[in-house]
């Protein structure tokens, strides 16, 4: 299924958000059952006995069986599940404040577009990949999508207001102008074999008027080439698209020839039957106008992150104290978040 396992989503998500979901000490013990609450809303044991079901399910189809209670293993695992879903509370409490939430209709949209995507549209296709990972369609709902919905929303809402003005992108632009320079391409064509006498024989044929790319095909040594007719795009300089840099006395030459001059080059790699089959394309740089949306989009996306991970931190300052735990199920160590989810 081409999706992540919910365990490996859930240890990336303790990695990359809050992995320290508020701190303890909240006000007051949660409920009997439940294993922390958050604010006023508890997290309940039935919601942490599924979540460790669900990782459970996929230690055995690895292979391996479930952590024994009392193992560090298990003890890790613990930690985890409830570290997810303690974070799943606080990011969803502050969702809401922001008037962001994940509706069934949400969920049921994103299920329609998996299915399609990768199982052609098949519920059965789509169950029996379920199955294999050992989830439940409600399962793979609430510890993939919703949490991926939801965090992905709550960026949106959070980074809405983040603009790039035209005079940022025009200063990025003049202060990178090099970036957005192209070099001088050139189409040519070569027969690349190991001797000289060989390569002048090809040399004669060629300007008697025989097919060059069935010659390249039957003798060139460059395996890139030697299918497409010998032909390449040779750029001066630096690499620029699907043309590529050569060395110096091929450069040399490409850039240096008549078009449909054809020569011999030698070089590090054996003797080269060269003929440039097109006019010098001059080197030139972008102009603003051709780039700027580009430029305005990588700008954002860096300014978004930025504030996301803001946003983050102050989630993460906001719950210090108003997370409690049950006995047996608080957080060993606490940290601070340190890149989005």
């Amino acid at each position: 299924m081409k999706t992540r396992l919910p365990f490996l989503l859930l240890s990336l998500l303790l990695a990359a958000t809050l992995a320290a979901c508020g701190g303890g000490g909240g006000p007051g013990q949660p409920p009997a059952d439940a294993i922390a609450q958050v604010g006023s809303t508890p997290i309940t044991k039935q919601n942490f006995t599924a979540l460790m079901g669900v990782a459970c399910a996929n230690y055995k189809l690895q292979g391996q069986p479930c952590p024994k209670v009392g193992t560090p293993t298990y003890s890790s695992l613990r930690a985890s599940a409830v570290n997810f879903l303690v974070q799943q509370e606080e990011m969803a409490q502050k969702a809401q404040a922001l008037g962001v939430t994940v509706t069934q209709k949400d969920i049921d949209k994103q299920v329609a577009q998996i299915k399609k995507t990768y199982y052609q549209g098949s519920d059965k296709k789509f169950n029996e990949a379920l199955k294999k990972q050992g989830l439940s369609l409600a399962g793979f709902e609430q510890y993939e999508l919703r949490p991926n919905l939801l965090s992905t929303k709550t960026k949106a809402k959070v980074t809405s207001s983040v603009k790039v003005s035209d005079a940022a992108a025009l200063k990025f632009y003049n202060q990178n102008k090099t970036s957005f320079a192209t070099p001088e391409t050139r189409e040519v064509r070569h027969i690349l074999v190991k001797n000289k006498a060989l390569a002048q024989r090809i040399e004669q044929e060629v300007k008697s008027g025989a097919n060059f790319g069935t010659l390249a095909k039957k003798y060139s040594k460059d395996p890139s080439s030697a299918a497409q007719g010998g032909k390449l795009c040779v750029a001066h300089g630096t690499q620029s698209g699907s043309c590529i840099t050569t060395v110096p006395p091929f450069d040399k030459a490409t850039f240096s020839l008549k078009t449909n001059e054809v020569s011999l080059v030698h070089s590090q790699f054996g003797w080269h039957v060269l003929q440039p089959i097109s006019k010098i394309t001059p080197a030139q740089t972008q102009s603003f106008k051709t780039v700027e949306s580009q430029i305005k989009g990588n700008i954002a996306s860096q300014q978004q992150t930025t504030a996301w991970n803001a946003w983050l931190a102050k989630l993460s300052d906001d719950f210090k104290g108003k997370v409690s735990y049950q006995a047996g199920y608080e957080p060993a160590t606490t940290s601070t978040p340190t890149t989005t989810g």
